[in-house]
């Protein structure tokens, strides 16, 4: 007789198993544990390093070294594109590196790239991005402007999609950070506005967006506006007037 579980059932049973906190294997035969040594003085035989062996990588001082050998921001892009310890890169269609006018005042750093945003290449362009165009034109500021103090650049933390949308990780969000200092330093905006959690957590070191928007912060030599991220904003149509709020404090910072 066939089994009605297919693959996408399969699946979706061990994801639920893992959010559970099944993350063991049964084994075919059961363990007797008293016939373990489990003496807290038992010798353990500890390896010694090898002289030949190659040094532990560290992600993160690979991309700091990386990044700054960019001088523009075409080769940042492409130094980015090379970098290879981020595994996110492996399921993204598309690296997601920008969108808007390189002399805008305001830069908009985003969490990371969704599914119509990996697939186009460009950040916001989804229905979140729709209502971020609509935020920002309420205070006269569009991404496609040319004049620069008339216009927005975007960016992301993260480049690449994670899967399933999930949250971006603090492993990943460290690695990458260089890149998005490198990447900020290059656009020297007079305002960086922190859009969502994940935003707050590479830029200020801190979550909470409902505390910490609402006014702007100065970390980093930055001048940083943390605001509610528009996919939020859609789920929860009553914090639109607190983003409105940040709009006005952000035109009254622009002048």
């Amino acid at each position: 007789m066939e089994s009605d579980v297919n693959w996408h059932n399969a699946r979706a049973l061990l994801e639920w198993q893992l959010e559970m906190g099944v993350n063991e294997n049964i084994l075919d035969a059961p363990i007797d544990r008293f016939a373990l040594d489990t003496s807290p003085y038992k010798t353990v035989k500890r390896e010694t390093t090898n002289p030949g062996m190659a040094p532990k990588i560290d992600p993160v001082a690979i991309a700091q070294k990386m990044s700054q050998n960019a001088s523009s921001l075409d080769e940042l892009r492409s130094i980015i594109g090379a970098f290879e310890y981020c595994e996110l890169k492996q399921g993204a269609r598309n690296l997601v590196f920008s969108d808007g006018n390189p002399k805008a005042s305001v830069m908009i750093v985003g969490e990371a790239p969704g599914r119509e945003e990996d697939q186009r290449g460009k950040p916001f362009v989804g229905r979140a991005g729709q209502m971020l165009d609509k935020m920002f034109s309420a205070i006269s500021l569009d991404r496609g402007a040319q004049d620069a103090t008339k216009s927005i650049y975007i960016t992301n933390v993260l480049p690449w999609r994670p899967p399933q949308n999930r949250d971006p990780d603090l492993e990943e969000i460290a690695m990458m950070f260089p890149f998005l200092q490198k990447h900020i330093s290059m656009i020297n905006p007079s305002v960086v506005i922190a859009m969502g959690n994940i935003a707050c957590q590479a830029l200020l070191s801190e979550k909470g967006i409902s505390k910490l928007r609402g006014r702007i912060l100065h970390r980093h030599n930055l001048d940083i506006l943390p605001m509610y991220h528009p996919a939020y904003l859609l789920r929860n149509p009553s914090a639109k007037k607190h983003a409105w709020a940040d709009l006005l404090t952000l035109k009254k910072k622009l002048g």
